[in-house]
């Protein structure tokens, strides 16, 4: 190398020591701050430094806020005598003064601890791992009813905290009370990249301001910025550095603009990133294991398979399906019995155990379905092509085939991997049509006529066993086709051909559980739904009782059937609402390993035993499942990890985080484009049905959109109504008139933009009437950007 074009090498350190040894011999050495702040070119490149020097960046009064977290060697001493307990720690969203920390570990008491104040949750952040220490009982508060949003700007506005920290301890009776806590230190920080909005300083030049995240359950945090002004009303990502003891709110650096706020790709981005939704493109790597196109079965694919392409098979799905992952058929046979088939897609054929496309798909767990959007779970290859079971096309599957009477009980039941071809896909509509047609006589109708009719009584069966019939309302959009802007909002409808599906999806379930639980009886991946601790129903059943209703509920079955019986001819929504009401006190359903486990049951199902095989393109744990059955089947081979329980536990636990997260961006997805259609709709109001009532606010269902608010009755600037709230009945009574639940009422509903983190839908009482609260309903449409009146929060 020539003299002229030397590199200059320079050494890049935040170690004092290391950098001094560098300048003694002679090589150049910068710490990062240095090194970034002499690139002039890039001057933004500084908002990216991560704000290190915790001394350094202090408020300049230095007073000390927090008491000291302790070093993890006193901590872990502490934990293993019992002085401290370590959990999870969750923030709440209703209240930034309160939080609690879920103990791990078997002690059934003190599972949950309360903290409340600043001082007790002494700069925990949401998710971290905490050691706390309990308090007194002398100490022990009772979860606070209040919402209570940080609004403050100011950092020395702790004296205001104290004060709105003496609301919470409001005078409750001694069984509310609660095992109560601080915080002591912290174990592991749980921190991540959080989406939000710069709140800009009122001083002007100034660089210091504070972050409001999206997430409501994240304190605010400062950070240092020269582009304020440019970032104003965009979406961004800012990191969390650090948290020192004498301020108010963490420190941290700005990451990355995402786009201005509202806008619809902005919107689903911060949804997916806040939810951790794996949604990058799939990588090279995972694409180089896919099958090279033309693809087509070969005599290797054949061996160990069975040809069904003979069979009348069709799917039935609803419109617009592209990732087809079942199929269904049903004939007769000769000795005059039934043979029904569930035909799965064969995703394990493609998904080879350990490659990068597997490890791809076990890390996502689960497609995610927003209102416009498929974030898919597997390459688009698979999904919508080569595993998609789509008619008139030889596809690869996993059978589940029973032998039954017209009784529609199994006498034999077999599995097999197989080849098929799918003579219709069908919607939902288009297979009811061919049911009820009286002059369509072919073989795909008469196939879903049988199996309509062996449906019927297999879901007869199951309900007198004690199986659940739950309901919640669900939303569709219609979406225009130009602007893909929500232009209108209905519930679902549900056919007699949805349910036919779904009963022969569950017996495949139930069958394929059996099957791998009996040959692999301590690493099968199971899925079980734990019945609801009694306390869970308290409010369903003070809710029917205040209609003269009875709700039983030491059994599913018991709730079942005083479910069906709860009816009411003055109010035939009324059993709806009960169903929906019963759902929220259920348990989440979740994978486990079954040599972890001893409890298999399915509640909602009532079913000893359960998992899920009927949707490999769309669910892992479906993927692992196939891969049990074929290894017991003598279809594919095993290898290490399928059978090692401590793996599969693993795995569990992945896909019941994964699969919880899908659910709230779902939800996320529908309030997003909820707020849509109100923008461009304007003012409206709705009948209302009251769900809950709380102490200070009302909330309600409105069937016609299957949307639930909340209605609240304090505001801001106006003098409070007369409230009385009262538990056991449970009733709100404002002025004279006394709200139940499922009383009906009138809201009128808008979209609330004067928050423009947190835009929401808000509503208001328009009957009945109640002088001052109630709204008239002639109200022009008024410009709700002005400052915010009421708080509402959409109870998602």
């Amino acid at each position: 190398m020539s003299a002229d074009n030397h590199l200059q090498v320079i050494f890049i350190t935040n170690d004092r020591k290391n950098k001094e040894k560098a300048v003694e011999e002679g090589i150049p050495a910068f710490t990062c701050e240095e090194y970034v702040k002499s690139l002039t070119a890039n001057p933004e490149l500084i908002d990216r430094l991560a704000c290190l020097s915790e001394e350094v960046n202090e408020i300049e009064s230095g007073k000390i806020i927090f008491s000291e977290h302790l070093p993890l060697s006193k901590l872990q001493q502490g934990i293993k005598s019992g002085t401290y307990l370590q959990g999870t720690f969750r923030a709440s969203r209703e209240n930034y003064l309160e939080a609690t920390v879920w103990i791990h570990g078997d002690n059934e008491e003190n599972k949950e601890i309360i903290l409340q104040g600043l001082k007790h949750l002494n700069r925990a952040v949401h998710e971290d791992i905490v050691a706390v220490e309990l308090l007194p009982k002398s100490q022990w508060v009772a979860p606070s009813s209040v919402v209570l949003q940080d609004e403050g700007q100011n950092e020395e506005d702790v004296e205001k905290e104290e004060e709105r920290e003496r609301m919470l301890k409001t005078a409750v009776s001694e069984k509310m009370l609660k095992p109560t806590g601080r915080v002591v230190g912290i174990i592991k920080r749980n921190w991540r990249p959080y989406c939000g909005m710069l709140s800009k300083s009122d001083i002007k030049e100034s660089r210091r301001h504070l972050f409001t995240p999206a997430d409501k359950r994240i304190p605010r945090i400062r950070i240092e910025t020269r582009q304020a002004s440019t970032l104003e009303g965009r979406r961004i990502i800012v990191a969390i550095d650090g948290w020192p003891r004498n301020s108010r709110y963490p420190n941290g650096h700005f990451v990355r603009n995402l786009g201005d706020v509202g806008e619809k790709e902005t919107e689903t981005e911060v949804l997916l990133l806040e939810h951790d939704v794996p949604h990058q493109p799939f990588s090279q790597a995972v694409l180089s294991f896919l099958p090279k196109m033309p693809w087509s079965i070969t005599e290797k694919d054949m061996k160990n398979r069975e040809d069904l392409r003979h069979l009348c098979i069709c799917s039935v799905d609803p419109p617009g399906c592209t990732d087809i992952d079942d199929a269904l058929h049903c004939r007769e046979l000769e000795n005059g019995n039934l043979e029904v088939g569930v035909h799965i897609a064969d995703v394990s054929h493609f998904i080879r155990p350990g490659n990068a496309l597997d490890q791809e798909s076990a890390r996502r767990g689960t497609t995610v379905y927003l209102c416009e959007k498929r974030i898919d779970m597997v390459p688009e290859l698979l999904s919508s092509n080569l595993c998609s079971l789509k008619c008139d096309v030889d596809r690869l599957a996993f059978s589940c085939i029973w032998e039954m009477n017209h009784n529609a009980e199994i006498l034999k039941t077999k599995f097999t991997k197989s080849v098929i071809n799918s003579k219709a896909s069908l919607t939902y509509a288009e297979a009811q049509l061919r049911i009820d047609s009286a002059n369509m006589n072919d073989d795909i109708t008469t196939s879903l006529r049988g199996l309509n009719k062996l449906a019927k009584i297999l879901k007869k069966r199951r309900i007198e066993k004690g199986a659940l019939t739950l309901s919640s309302p669900e939303v569709r959009f219609h979406m225009d086709s130009e602007t893909h802007d929500p232009i209108d909002l209905q519930t679902k409808e549900l056919r007699e051909t949805n349910s036919m599906v779904e009963e022969f999806m569950l017996l495949a379930n139930i069958s394929v559980a059996k099957k791998i639980h009996e040959e692999f009886s301590e690493h099968a991946l199971l899925r079980k739904h734990p019945a609801p601790p009694p306390s869970n129903y308290e409010i369903l059943v003070k809710a029917a009782r205040s209609r003269n209703l009875e709700i039983k509920t030491d059994t599913a079955k018991s709730l079942a059937e005083s479910l069906d019986r709860a009816e009411s001819p003055t109010f035939p929504y009324l059993n709806t609402l009960l169903r929906i009401l019963a759902t929220r006190c259920m348990m989440q359903a979740v994978y486990f390993c079954s040599g972890m486990d001893n409890d298999f049951h399915h509640y909602g199902l009532a079913s000893p035993i359960y998992t899920h095989f009927t949707s490999p393109i769309r669910r892992y744990a479906d993927v692992i499942v196939h891969r049990l059955l074929a290894v017991a089947v003598g279809a594919d081979c095993t290898y290490p990890e399928l059978t090692d329980k401590h793996k599969l536990a693993d795995i569990c636990k992945n896909l019941n985080f994964r699969h919880k997260m899908a659910q709230y961006a779902q939800r996320a997805s529908v309030a997003f484009h909820t707020q849509l259609f109100f923008k461009s709709k304007g003012i409206v109001s709705e009948e209302a049905y009251i769900l809950f009532v709380r102490k200070n606010a009302i909330v309600v269902l409105i069937p016609k959109y299957g949307l639930e608010g909340t209605v609240f009755f304090e505001e801001k600037d106006k003098p409070n109504p007369r409230l009385i709230y009262d538990d056991e009945i449970p009733s709100l009574k404002i002025e004279d008139t006394v709200f139940h639940v499922f009383d009906k009422v009138k809201v009128k509903i808008m979209l609330d933009s004067s928050n423009l983190q947190h835009q929401k839908i808000r509503m208001s009482l328009v009957e009945p009437q109640i002088p001052g609260i109630s709204i008239p309903t002639d109200t022009s449409n008024t410009d709700l950007n002005g400052p915010e009146k009421k708080k509402i929060k959409l109870g998602k």
